[in-house]
């Protein structure tokens, strides 16, 4: 820890922008407590009221103008600050999944069985964004900077999509650059991308009977399904290789002994290109038309997700990479090292992946093979993010083991690179109007004229009660 610290400090010494670090460090302990406090109480996506609330509350402390239930939705909100051009935005996240309930525990043990728990990282998302912000408050505060710094608190990343109903409130509209982040196993900028998902409610409607006494009365909902899951599974072998397709049965009928009246399934369909994943859902719609014909069962289909692919900024990229740089990684101490050790038991084998010291910075494109409605963002606005190393080399996302990191040391150390390197890139920003214009010049080039579509229609209410049973 200390080599890391001694880098930063000479940094800082280089550039007046540096100083920015030096407010990072002052407010870290507060904001780790707030990471802390939202990954002990943690909610679902559009009822993350606590969560909300205790990052608008300290924002507001801290000078910023918060503006709450946006788009219809409860728990999102903007905190701002300054006035005019460029608009520099940060986005926090705080929704929890659900079922991944775990203490700081490197074994499987939840807090309470079947409760939400923080299994990607998000009670640290929202924190340190909104650390980044409250330091490049105070930088832009005491050198004059020009420009208006927002903070937009994004609910209900996990499934309901609550980034594309500020989009379609014109919350983005007048953004000049994005700068984001996601919490990771190792600090890493590139100009990878994201897979492009859609997913429905597919709901049959059957006719009810007794399964024994009158079976042929009965329509039965659960063949519509089944019929139609089975042909997704022969699909499978004929779409293209880095695609995914996932679902759950979230009804299968009530007993045995009735044929089944309503059976409903969840699926989502991801690939890496939103075109190509048009025709795949074109397939897969035809197999959800076979069961019900094939059962004589009505048919209802209901949109959930839809979000877009990431559509990368080489110039945002690049701004980020020198942050990054800039801010450093951190060491594990002899505690860290061996619950890390612990965690990576569990794992079995999972490839090399460097340690929290090391930043990479480069222009690789690969994908990373999750969806986020950040995609959505990047086709409205220019747009970057990052990862940091806030959970040990090895661990996935939405695990037990993920949600185990966000809660302990490792988790907030690894929050702290995101918010440095965040305040260190917006800073850059307000210091060179000219990368702002060249940010979007090289957003237009990468769209190459496409446009941003959404089968989340513009008038549609949010989902509030998507995650909740």
């Amino acid at each position: 820890m200390r080599t890391v610290i001694l880098f930063a400090a000479a940094c800082i010494g280089a550039s007046a922008a540096d100083g920015v670090l030096d407010r990072v460090a002052t407010h870290a302990g507060k904001f780790e407590g707030i990471s802390r406090q939202i990954w002990e109480t943690p909610e679902l996506g559009f009822h993350e009221n606590k969560s909300s609330a205790l990052l608008q509350n300290e924002l507001r402390a801290n000078g910023f103008t918060v503006k709450a239930g946006l788009a219809g939705m409860p728990t999102a909100f903007t905190a701002e600050f300054g006035s005019g051009k460029p608009v520099i935005a940060l986005m926090g996240e705080f929704d929890a999944l659900p079922g991944l309930s775990q203490k700081e525990s490197p074994e499987m043990s939840p807090v309470t069985e079947g409760a939400p728990g923080h299994g990607c990282g998000h009670n640290l998302l929202g924190s340190a964004s909104a650390l980044a912000a409250v330091a490049v408050k105070e930088e832009m505060q005491a050198r004059g900077l020009k420009g208006t710094l927002r903070y937009f608190g994004t609910p209900a990343e996990e499934g309901g999509g609550g980034k594309i109903y500020l989009i379609h409130a014109g919350l983005f509209r007048d953004v000049n650059a994005v700068l984001d982040w996601h919490p990771g196993d190792s600090n890493q900028v590139s100009l990878g991308s994201t897979l492009a998902n859609n997913g429905a409610l597919f709901r049959f409607h059957g006719i009810a009977a007794h399964a024994a006494a009158a079976p042929e009365r009965g329509r039965s909902a659960l063949d519509g399904a089944m019929i139609m899951l089975n042909a997704v599974e022969m699909l499978r072998e004929h779409v293209p290789q880095e695609t995914r397709i996932h679902y759950v049965i979230t009804n299968g009928g009530s007993a045995p002994n009735i044929v089944p009246a309503f059976a409903e399934v969840h699926l989502v369909a991801r690939n890496p290109d939103a075109a190509v994943l048009g025709g795949i859902w074109e397939r897969i719609m035809k197999c959800a038309q076979a069961g019900a014909l094939a059962s004589e069962t009505r048919l209802e289909v209901v949109q959930s997700t839809n979000y877009a692919n990431i559509i990368p900024n080489d110039v945002l990229s690049d701004v980020l990479g020198r942050a990054m740089t800039k801010a450093g990684g951190y060491e594990y101490t002899p505690q860290e090292r061996a619950f890390a050790t612990e965690i990576q038991k569990t794992l079995g084998t999972v490839a090399e992946r460097p340690g929290p010291e090391k930043v990479v910075a480069d222009k690789s494109t690969r994908v990373t093979m999750a969806s986020s409605d950040s995609g959505d963002v990047s086709w409205n606005v220019p747009y970057a993010n990052m990862t940091a190393a806030t959970f040990v080399p090895g661990v996935a996302a939405h695990t037990w083991q993920a949600a185990a990191c966000a809660g302990s040391s490792i988790g907030r150390k690894g929050m702290l690179v995101a918010a440095r390197t965040l305040a260190l890139g917006v800073v850059e920003l307000f210091d060179k109007p000219e990368e702002v214009r060249d940010a979007r010049a090289a957003y237009e080039k990468r769209l190459g004229g496409h446009k941003w579509v959404t089968h989340i229609e513009a008038d549609s209410k949010p989902p509030l009660d998507y995650a909740v049973k």
